[in-house]
């Protein structure tokens, strides 16, 4: 693979879920990384998926749910979840996060 680079595009984003959007930023051939932007008062569902996933929290404030456990995250602070772990996220402020995946998600990648 060569290298690759992305440009920022304010109309790159999808809406997920009411309040919260995502957009892919760049993926190679082992990991996507992808920003998210989370409205305060919304709830990311617990959920699941064979990526593991690893993130920092670039501002805001979420209580990050993993395996039943709630962690208190705030900017600056960062995590990561192996494959298969159940996860959510309760939206404190509004909230900007970058996660990186590996392996690439399919379902990430525009079509």
């Amino acid at each position: 693979m060569s290298y690759k680079v992305a440009k920022s595009d304010k109309n790159d984003y999808i809406e997920v879920l009411e309040g919260i959007k995502r957009k892919t930023l760049v993926y190679g051939n082992f990991t996507l990384s992808t920003e998210f932007i989370l409205e305060k008062g919304k709830i990311l569902p617990v959920h699941t998926h064979p990526e593991e996933q690893t993130g920092y929290l670039v501002s805001g404030h979420i209580i990050l749910i993993i395996d039943g456990e709630r962690h208190e995250m705030k900017h600056g602070d960062s995590w990561a979840i192996p494959g298969n772990t159940e996860h959510g996220a309760e939206i404190v402020e509004n909230s900007v996060a970058i996660e990186i995946f590996s392996p690439v998600r399919k379902d990430y990648i525009s079509k």
